[in-house]
Protein backbone atom coordinates (compact mmCIF):
# COMPACT_ATOMS: atom_id res chain seq x y z
CA UNK A 1 0.00 0.00 0.00
CA UNK A 2 1.48 3.49 -0.63
CA UNK A 3 2.17 5.96 2.34
CA UNK A 4 1.81 9.30 0.52
CA UNK A 5 0.18 9.85 -2.80
CA UNK A 6 -0.02 13.53 -4.74
CA UNK A 7 -3.40 14.72 -6.26
CA UNK A 8 -3.42 16.46 -9.50
CA UNK A 9 -6.80 18.49 -9.14
CA UNK A 10 -8.77 20.63 -7.01
CA UNK A 11 -11.95 21.35 -5.53
CA UNK A 12 -14.64 18.64 -4.83
CA UNK A 13 -12.53 15.72 -6.33
CA UNK A 14 -9.45 16.71 -4.22
CA UNK A 15 -10.94 17.21 -1.05
CA UNK A 16 -13.22 13.80 -1.66
CA UNK A 17 -9.74 12.22 -2.24
CA UNK A 18 -8.05 13.33 0.81
CA UNK A 19 -10.58 12.10 3.06
CA UNK A 20 -10.34 8.70 1.43
CA UNK A 21 -6.50 8.62 2.17
CA UNK A 22 -6.72 10.16 5.96
CA UNK A 23 -9.15 7.13 6.57
CA UNK A 24 -6.95 4.50 4.62
CA UNK A 25 -3.64 6.45 7.26
CA UNK A 26 -1.93 7.24 3.45
CA UNK A 27 -0.55 11.07 3.63
CA UNK A 28 -1.30 13.59 0.58
CA UNK A 29 -0.08 16.08 -1.13
CA UNK A 30 -1.73 18.60 -2.70
CA UNK A 31 -1.49 21.20 -5.28
CA UNK A 32 -2.87 24.23 -6.43
CA UNK A 33 -3.00 27.15 -8.61
CA UNK A 34 -2.83 30.64 -7.85
CA UNK A 35 -6.63 30.88 -7.71
CA UNK A 36 -6.84 28.17 -5.57
CA UNK A 37 -4.30 29.64 -2.87
CA UNK A 38 -5.74 29.92 0.59
CA UNK A 39 -9.05 26.94 -0.06
CA UNK A 40 -9.61 25.43 3.17
CA UNK A 41 -9.27 21.94 1.25
CA UNK A 42 -5.70 22.45 1.13
CA UNK A 43 -5.18 22.47 4.98
CA UNK A 44 -6.41 19.15 5.06
CA UNK A 45 -3.37 17.63 3.08
CA UNK A 46 -0.11 16.85 4.34
CA UNK A 47 1.78 19.16 1.47
CA UNK A 48 0.41 21.71 -0.66
CA UNK A 49 2.82 23.49 -3.45
CA UNK A 50 1.94 25.82 -5.61
CA UNK A 51 2.06 24.65 -9.47
CA UNK A 52 1.25 27.80 -11.20
CA UNK A 53 -1.05 30.65 -12.54
CA UNK A 54 -5.20 30.62 -12.58
CA UNK A 55 -5.54 29.51 -15.82
CA UNK A 56 -5.87 25.30 -16.09
CA UNK A 57 -3.43 25.61 -18.64
CA UNK A 58 -0.68 27.51 -16.90
CA UNK A 59 -0.97 24.83 -13.34
CA UNK A 60 -3.12 21.68 -13.29
CA UNK A 61 -2.39 20.75 -17.06
CA UNK A 62 1.48 21.29 -17.09
CA UNK A 63 2.73 17.83 -16.74
CA UNK A 64 6.28 18.59 -15.78
CA UNK A 65 5.05 21.00 -12.79
CA UNK A 66 3.00 18.40 -11.01
CA UNK A 67 5.68 15.65 -11.66
CA UNK A 68 8.00 17.70 -10.09
CA UNK A 69 5.59 18.38 -7.20
CA UNK A 70 5.34 15.03 -6.78
CA UNK A 71 9.57 14.43 -7.03
CA UNK A 72 9.59 17.02 -4.02
CA UNK A 73 6.67 15.52 -1.78
CA UNK A 74 8.55 12.39 -2.37
CA UNK A 75 5.14 10.64 -3.03
CA UNK A 76 4.99 6.83 -4.62
CA UNK A 77 1.43 7.66 -6.60
CA UNK A 78 -0.42 10.28 -8.21
CA UNK A 79 -4.10 10.41 -8.17
CA UNK A 80 -5.54 11.95 -11.26
CA UNK A 81 -9.33 12.91 -10.27
CA UNK A 82 -11.72 13.78 -13.24
CA UNK A 83 -10.99 16.61 -15.65
CA UNK A 84 -8.10 17.92 -16.17
CA UNK A 85 -5.30 14.81 -16.66
CA UNK A 86 -7.41 12.13 -15.60
CA UNK A 87 -7.36 10.25 -19.18
CA UNK A 88 -3.82 11.49 -20.78
CA UNK A 89 -2.60 8.49 -21.74
CA UNK A 90 0.65 10.64 -21.88
CA UNK A 91 0.63 11.59 -18.53
CA UNK A 92 -0.12 8.43 -16.82
CA UNK A 93 2.82 7.06 -19.09
CA UNK A 94 4.99 9.71 -17.84
CA UNK A 95 4.07 8.88 -14.39
CA UNK A 96 5.43 5.09 -14.86
CA UNK A 97 8.56 6.52 -16.28
CA UNK A 98 9.38 8.28 -13.28
CA UNK A 99 8.34 5.28 -10.89
CA UNK A 100 5.26 7.04 -9.66
CA UNK A 101 2.38 4.76 -10.25
CA UNK A 102 -0.85 6.68 -11.63
CA UNK A 103 -4.20 5.32 -9.97
CA UNK A 104 -6.19 5.03 -13.04
CA UNK A 105 -6.12 2.61 -15.72
CA UNK A 106 -2.56 1.28 -18.08
CA UNK A 107 -2.25 3.73 -20.43
CA UNK A 108 -2.25 1.61 -23.49
CA UNK A 109 -5.53 0.81 -22.49
CA UNK A 110 -6.69 3.93 -21.87
CA UNK A 111 -5.50 5.19 -25.45
CA UNK A 112 -7.33 2.22 -27.25
CA UNK A 113 -10.71 3.50 -25.22
CA UNK A 114 -9.81 6.54 -25.12
CA UNK A 115 -10.28 6.80 -29.00
CA UNK A 116 -14.21 5.42 -29.99
CA UNK A 117 -13.59 4.64 -32.81
CA UNK A 118 -10.91 2.04 -31.44
CA UNK A 119 -13.31 1.37 -28.50
CA UNK A 120 -16.10 0.34 -30.89
CA UNK A 121 -13.86 -2.35 -32.09
CA UNK A 122 -12.94 -3.60 -28.82
CA UNK A 123 -16.91 -3.65 -28.04
CA UNK A 124 -17.86 -5.42 -31.43
CA UNK A 125 -15.08 -7.98 -30.47
CA UNK A 126 -16.21 -8.72 -26.90
CA UNK A 127 -19.65 -9.06 -28.48
CA UNK A 128 -21.34 -5.89 -27.36
CA UNK A 129 -23.84 -4.18 -28.90
CA UNK A 130 -23.04 -1.20 -31.17
CA UNK A 131 -24.69 2.27 -32.58
CA UNK A 132 -24.83 0.90 -36.37
CA UNK A 133 -22.55 3.39 -37.96
CA UNK A 134 -19.37 3.67 -40.40
CA UNK A 135 -16.08 1.24 -39.98
CA UNK A 136 -13.87 3.72 -38.80
CA UNK A 137 -13.33 7.51 -39.30
CA UNK A 138 -15.03 9.05 -42.08
CA UNK A 139 -12.32 11.48 -44.11
CA UNK A 140 -14.17 13.66 -46.42
CA UNK A 141 -18.02 14.82 -46.56
CA UNK A 142 -18.55 12.37 -49.71
CA UNK A 143 -18.10 9.71 -47.63
CA UNK A 144 -20.16 10.83 -44.98
CA UNK A 145 -22.81 10.98 -47.18
CA UNK A 146 -22.60 7.65 -48.58
CA UNK A 147 -22.54 6.28 -44.69
CA UNK A 148 -25.51 8.27 -43.73
CA UNK A 149 -27.53 7.13 -46.79
CA UNK A 150 -26.48 3.29 -45.90
CA UNK A 151 -27.60 3.19 -42.28
CA UNK A 152 -30.78 6.21 -42.54
CA UNK A 153 -31.03 9.75 -41.45
CA UNK A 154 -31.08 10.56 -38.75
CA UNK A 155 -27.10 10.31 -37.67
CA UNK A 156 -24.84 11.81 -35.12
CA UNK A 157 -21.50 12.86 -36.45
CA UNK A 158 -19.02 12.12 -33.31
CA UNK A 159 -15.54 13.20 -32.42
CA UNK A 160 -13.11 10.17 -32.34
CA UNK A 161 -11.09 12.05 -29.29
CA UNK A 162 -12.55 14.05 -26.18
CA UNK A 163 -15.96 13.98 -24.54
CA UNK A 164 -18.55 16.72 -23.32
CA UNK A 165 -20.66 17.16 -26.30
CA UNK A 166 -17.74 18.32 -27.96
CA UNK A 167 -17.07 17.47 -32.26
CA UNK A 168 -20.80 16.54 -32.35
CA UNK A 169 -23.51 16.72 -34.47
CA UNK A 170 -26.77 15.48 -35.28
CA UNK A 171 -28.01 15.64 -39.08
CA UNK A 172 -31.70 14.77 -40.18
CA UNK A 173 -30.91 15.53 -44.05
CA UNK A 174 -27.89 15.70 -46.65
CA UNK A 175 -27.81 19.51 -46.48
CA UNK A 176 -27.39 19.34 -42.55
CA UNK A 177 -25.13 16.79 -42.70
CA UNK A 178 -22.46 18.96 -45.23
CA UNK A 179 -22.68 21.71 -42.40
CA UNK A 180 -22.27 19.23 -39.39
CA UNK A 181 -19.53 17.52 -40.75
CA UNK A 182 -17.23 20.55 -41.14
CA UNK A 183 -18.63 22.38 -38.37
CA UNK A 184 -17.65 18.94 -35.52
CA UNK A 185 -14.46 18.38 -37.22
CA UNK A 186 -13.46 21.76 -36.42
CA UNK A 187 -14.59 21.61 -33.35
CA UNK A 188 -12.61 18.68 -32.45
CA UNK A 189 -9.54 19.51 -33.70
CA UNK A 190 -9.85 22.87 -31.98
CA UNK A 191 -10.83 21.10 -28.51
CA UNK A 192 -8.57 17.71 -28.91
CA UNK A 193 -6.14 18.75 -31.49
CA UNK A 194 -7.57 15.46 -33.89
CA UNK A 195 -10.36 16.35 -36.09
CA UNK A 196 -11.14 12.58 -36.47
CA UNK A 197 -14.86 11.90 -36.96
CA UNK A 198 -17.06 9.27 -37.12
CA UNK A 199 -20.85 8.50 -38.25
CA UNK A 200 -23.55 6.32 -36.19
CA UNK A 201 -27.03 6.14 -36.26
CA UNK A 202 -28.31 8.53 -34.00
CA UNK A 203 -30.93 6.97 -31.72
CA UNK A 204 -34.18 9.23 -30.92
CA UNK A 205 -34.94 10.11 -27.15
CA UNK A 206 -32.69 7.74 -25.98
CA UNK A 207 -32.02 6.82 -22.50
CA UNK A 208 -28.25 7.73 -20.87
CA UNK A 209 -27.36 4.33 -18.49
CA UNK A 210 -23.73 3.90 -17.65
CA UNK A 211 -22.41 0.91 -15.27
CA UNK A 212 -19.40 1.48 -12.74
CA UNK A 213 -16.81 -1.33 -12.65
CA UNK A 214 -13.61 -1.47 -11.06
CA UNK A 215 -11.29 -4.03 -12.10
CA UNK A 216 -7.37 -5.14 -10.31
CA UNK A 217 -3.99 -6.11 -12.18
CA UNK A 218 -5.16 -9.94 -11.80
CA UNK A 219 -7.90 -10.34 -14.25
CA UNK A 220 -10.69 -9.69 -11.96
CA UNK A 221 -13.27 -7.37 -12.48
CA UNK A 222 -16.46 -6.46 -11.02
CA UNK A 223 -19.77 -3.61 -11.20
CA UNK A 224 -21.39 -1.66 -9.19
CA UNK A 225 -24.59 -2.26 -11.30
CA UNK A 226 -25.85 0.86 -13.58
CA UNK A 227 -27.06 4.39 -13.37
CA UNK A 228 -29.05 6.50 -15.21
CA UNK A 229 -27.46 9.76 -16.01
CA UNK A 230 -30.68 11.19 -18.88
CA UNK A 231 -31.42 14.12 -17.01
CA UNK A 232 -29.05 16.35 -18.84
CA UNK A 233 -28.29 19.36 -21.32
CA UNK A 234 -26.33 19.49 -24.23
CA UNK A 235 -24.64 16.15 -23.39
CA UNK A 236 -23.65 17.76 -19.75
CA UNK A 237 -25.27 15.29 -17.01
CA UNK A 238 -27.40 17.63 -14.26
CA UNK A 239 -28.92 14.64 -12.58
CA UNK A 240 -27.47 11.10 -12.13
CA UNK A 241 -29.31 8.10 -10.21
CA UNK A 242 -28.76 4.38 -9.11
CA UNK A 243 -30.47 1.74 -10.04
CA UNK A 244 -31.84 3.26 -13.43
CA UNK A 245 -35.68 3.39 -12.99
CA UNK A 246 -38.19 1.08 -14.96
CA UNK A 247 -35.12 -0.84 -16.02
CA UNK A 248 -35.97 -4.44 -16.83
CA UNK A 249 -33.94 -6.65 -14.61
CA UNK A 250 -33.01 -8.74 -17.76
CA UNK A 251 -31.93 -5.53 -19.02
CA UNK A 252 -30.16 -4.60 -15.98
CA UNK A 253 -28.19 -8.18 -16.07
CA UNK A 254 -27.18 -7.87 -19.85
CA UNK A 255 -25.93 -4.60 -19.80
CA UNK A 256 -23.94 -4.95 -16.32
CA UNK A 257 -22.32 -8.21 -17.90
CA UNK A 258 -21.55 -6.57 -21.48
CA UNK A 259 -19.96 -3.87 -19.45
CA UNK A 260 -17.81 -6.54 -17.82
CA UNK A 261 -17.09 -8.12 -20.49
CA UNK A 262 -15.88 -5.31 -22.53
CA UNK A 263 -13.70 -4.18 -19.64
CA UNK A 264 -12.09 -7.68 -19.65
CA UNK A 265 -11.37 -7.64 -23.31
CA UNK A 266 -9.53 -4.05 -23.27
CA UNK A 267 -6.93 -5.75 -20.56
CA UNK A 268 -8.48 -2.66 -18.66
CA UNK A 269 -7.98 -2.10 -14.85
CA UNK A 270 -8.79 0.26 -12.14
CA UNK A 271 -12.07 1.86 -11.87
CA UNK A 272 -13.79 3.05 -15.53
CA UNK A 273 -17.27 3.41 -16.65
CA UNK A 274 -18.56 1.58 -19.71
CA UNK A 275 -21.94 4.19 -21.09
CA UNK A 276 -24.67 3.06 -23.23
CA UNK A 277 -27.43 4.19 -25.16
CA UNK A 278 -30.90 2.78 -24.48
CA UNK A 279 -33.85 2.74 -27.26
CA UNK A 280 -37.42 2.71 -26.35
CA UNK A 281 -37.43 -0.76 -26.86
CA UNK A 282 -34.90 -1.08 -24.34
CA UNK A 283 -32.38 -1.87 -26.71
CA UNK A 284 -28.83 -1.23 -25.44
CA UNK A 285 -25.84 0.07 -27.58
CA UNK A 286 -22.69 0.76 -26.06
CA UNK A 287 -21.20 4.54 -26.64
CA UNK A 288 -17.71 4.92 -24.97
CA UNK A 289 -16.03 4.24 -21.80
CA UNK A 290 -14.66 6.66 -19.12
CA UNK A 291 -11.40 5.85 -18.22
CA UNK A 292 -11.12 7.37 -15.00
CA UNK A 293 -14.12 8.30 -11.91
CA UNK A 294 -17.01 10.21 -12.35
CA UNK A 295 -18.71 12.94 -11.08
CA UNK A 296 -21.74 11.15 -10.03
CA UNK A 297 -19.87 7.84 -8.53
CA UNK A 298 -21.07 8.82 -5.04
CA UNK A 299 -24.53 6.87 -6.28
CA UNK A 300 -22.72 3.88 -6.73
CA UNK A 301 -21.01 4.23 -3.22
CA UNK A 302 -24.41 5.03 -1.84
CA UNK A 303 -25.98 1.90 -2.75
CA UNK A 304 -23.55 -0.60 -2.78
CA UNK A 305 -21.50 0.67 0.33
CA UNK A 306 -18.31 0.48 -1.61
CA UNK A 307 -16.06 3.27 -1.58
CA UNK A 308 -14.57 3.78 -5.01
CA UNK A 309 -11.83 6.10 -4.23
CA UNK A 310 -10.03 3.32 -1.52
CA UNK A 311 -10.78 0.61 -4.12
CA UNK A 312 -9.08 2.75 -6.55
CA UNK A 313 -6.13 3.49 -4.84
CA UNK A 314 -5.32 -0.10 -3.34
CA UNK A 315 -5.55 -1.26 -6.94
CA UNK A 316 -3.66 0.78 -8.43
CA UNK A 317 -1.23 -0.40 -5.85
CA UNK A 318 -1.14 -3.74 -6.89
CA UNK A 319 -4.08 -5.40 -4.20
CA UNK A 320 -6.04 -8.04 -5.61
CA UNK A 321 -10.44 -7.06 -5.51
CA UNK A 322 -11.45 -8.57 -1.94
CA UNK A 323 -14.86 -8.04 -4.46
CA UNK A 324 -16.74 -10.71 -5.51
CA UNK A 325 -19.97 -9.90 -7.76
CA UNK A 326 -22.71 -11.80 -6.02
CA UNK A 327 -21.44 -10.16 -2.74
CA UNK A 328 -22.26 -6.67 -4.42
CA UNK A 329 -26.13 -5.89 -4.08
CA UNK A 330 -27.82 -2.40 -5.16
CA UNK A 331 -29.51 -1.51 -1.72
CA UNK A 332 -31.98 1.25 -1.90
CA UNK A 333 -32.38 4.19 -4.66
CA UNK A 334 -29.77 6.83 -4.68
CA UNK A 335 -29.96 10.32 -6.48
CA UNK A 336 -27.11 12.76 -7.16
CA UNK A 337 -28.40 16.61 -8.15
CA UNK A 338 -24.98 18.48 -9.48
CA UNK A 339 -25.43 21.81 -8.19
CA UNK A 340 -23.90 24.62 -10.61
CA UNK A 341 -22.78 28.29 -10.30
CA UNK A 342 -24.86 28.75 -13.41
CA UNK A 343 -27.90 30.95 -14.60
CA UNK A 344 -30.29 28.48 -16.55
CA UNK A 345 -32.80 31.51 -17.22
CA UNK A 346 -29.61 33.44 -19.49
CA UNK A 347 -28.21 29.85 -21.49
CA UNK A 348 -26.43 28.85 -18.31
CA UNK A 349 -24.15 31.64 -18.45
CA UNK A 350 -21.53 30.47 -15.49
CA UNK A 351 -21.88 32.68 -12.34
CA UNK A 352 -18.94 33.46 -11.21
CA UNK A 353 -18.37 35.60 -7.23
CA UNK A 354 -18.32 34.93 -4.15
CA UNK A 355 -20.51 33.10 -1.68
CA UNK A 356 -21.91 34.95 0.88
CA UNK A 357 -24.49 32.95 2.24
CA UNK A 358 -24.29 29.02 2.52
CA UNK A 359 -26.25 27.12 4.10
CA UNK A 360 -26.24 23.13 3.45
CA UNK A 361 -29.45 20.27 3.71
CA UNK A 362 -28.29 17.42 6.40
CA UNK A 363 -30.09 14.37 8.16
CA UNK A 364 -30.01 10.95 7.47
CA UNK A 365 -28.92 9.71 4.08
CA UNK A 366 -27.76 13.56 2.91
CA UNK A 367 -24.61 13.72 1.47
CA UNK A 368 -23.35 17.38 -0.05
CA UNK A 369 -19.49 16.68 -2.06
CA UNK A 370 -18.39 20.11 -1.76
CA UNK A 371 -15.13 22.03 -1.47
CA UNK A 372 -16.71 25.48 -0.80
CA UNK A 373 -17.69 27.39 2.14
CA UNK A 374 -19.14 30.99 2.95
CA UNK A 375 -17.19 33.23 1.85
CA UNK A 376 -15.41 30.81 -0.85
CA UNK A 377 -15.06 32.92 -4.55
CA UNK A 378 -16.13 30.55 -7.40
CA UNK A 379 -13.37 30.62 -10.00
CA UNK A 380 -14.24 32.33 -13.15
CA UNK A 381 -11.40 29.88 -14.64
CA UNK A 382 -12.95 26.57 -13.54
CA UNK A 383 -15.96 24.27 -13.87
CA UNK A 384 -18.91 25.76 -12.44
CA UNK A 385 -19.83 23.12 -10.07
CA UNK A 386 -20.31 24.62 -6.63
CA UNK A 387 -20.99 20.61 -5.20
CA UNK A 388 -22.87 17.41 -5.06
CA UNK A 389 -26.40 16.93 -3.25
CA UNK A 390 -26.56 12.96 -3.22
CA UNK A 391 -29.57 11.16 -1.19
CA UNK A 392 -30.03 7.54 -0.47
CA UNK A 393 -33.76 5.89 0.79
CA UNK A 394 -35.20 2.64 0.13
CA UNK A 395 -37.36 3.44 -2.68
CA UNK A 396 -37.23 5.66 -5.35
CA UNK A 397 -40.04 7.54 -4.62
CA UNK A 398 -38.59 7.85 -1.23
CA UNK A 399 -35.15 9.24 -2.89
CA UNK A 400 -37.00 12.00 -4.69
CA UNK A 401 -39.10 13.07 -1.54
CA UNK A 402 -35.93 13.45 0.02
CA UNK A 403 -34.19 14.84 -2.91
CA UNK A 404 -36.91 17.66 -2.75
CA UNK A 405 -36.80 18.35 0.62
CA UNK A 406 -33.20 18.71 0.55
CA UNK A 407 -33.29 21.39 -1.93
CA UNK A 408 -35.85 22.83 -0.06
CA UNK A 409 -33.21 23.75 2.65
CA UNK A 410 -30.40 24.86 0.62
CA UNK A 411 -29.57 28.14 0.61
CA UNK A 412 -26.67 29.74 -1.59
CA UNK A 413 -26.56 33.27 -1.66
CA UNK A 414 -24.11 35.78 -3.90
CA UNK A 415 -24.46 33.52 -7.13
CA UNK A 416 -27.05 32.43 -9.26
CA UNK A 417 -27.09 28.76 -9.05
CA UNK A 418 -29.02 25.79 -10.97
CA UNK A 419 -31.25 24.65 -7.77
CA UNK A 420 -34.18 26.33 -8.50
CA UNK A 421 -33.83 24.41 -12.07
CA UNK A 422 -33.60 21.01 -9.81
CA UNK A 423 -36.16 21.82 -7.95
CA UNK A 424 -38.43 22.01 -11.06
CA UNK A 425 -37.34 19.08 -12.52
CA UNK A 426 -37.87 17.08 -9.56
CA UNK A 427 -41.46 18.20 -9.32
CA UNK A 428 -42.14 16.98 -12.91
CA UNK A 429 -44.38 14.24 -13.28
CA UNK A 430 -42.04 11.90 -16.20
CA UNK A 431 -39.18 12.84 -13.37
CA UNK A 432 -41.04 11.77 -10.80
CA UNK A 433 -42.53 8.67 -12.57
CA UNK A 434 -38.89 7.78 -14.01
CA UNK A 435 -40.00 8.52 -17.91
CA UNK A 436 -36.74 10.67 -19.01
CA UNK A 437 -34.61 10.69 -21.93
CA UNK A 438 -32.14 12.64 -23.11
CA UNK A 439 -34.03 15.07 -24.77
CA UNK A 440 -36.07 16.05 -21.81
CA UNK A 441 -34.68 18.95 -20.54
CA UNK A 442 -34.87 21.02 -23.81
CA UNK A 443 -38.07 19.57 -24.75
CA UNK A 444 -39.45 20.70 -21.52
CA UNK A 445 -37.70 23.25 -20.13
Amino acid sequence: MFQRILIANRGEIALRIIRACREMGVETVAVYSEADRGAHYLSLADEAYCIGKAAATDSYLLINRIISAAEIGNVQAIHPGYGFLAENAHFAEVCRECSIEFIGPHHTSMEKLGDKVSAREIALKAKVNVVPGSDGLVADEATALKVAGEIGYPVLIKATAGGGGKGMRVARNDISLKSGFSAARQEAEKSFKNPGVYIEKYIEQPRHIEVQLIADQHGNCVHLWERDCSTQRKHQKLIEESPAPNLPKSVREDICKSAVRLIKSAGYYNAGTVEFILDQDNQFYFIEVNARIQVEHPVSEMVTGIDLIQQQIRVASGEELDLQQRQIKANGSAIEIRINAEDPDNDYRGCPGQITKLRVPGGLGIRFDSHVHEGYRISPYYDSMIGKLIVHRPTRKQAVSAARAALGEFEIEGVKTTIPLARKILDHSAFIDGEIDTTFLERTF
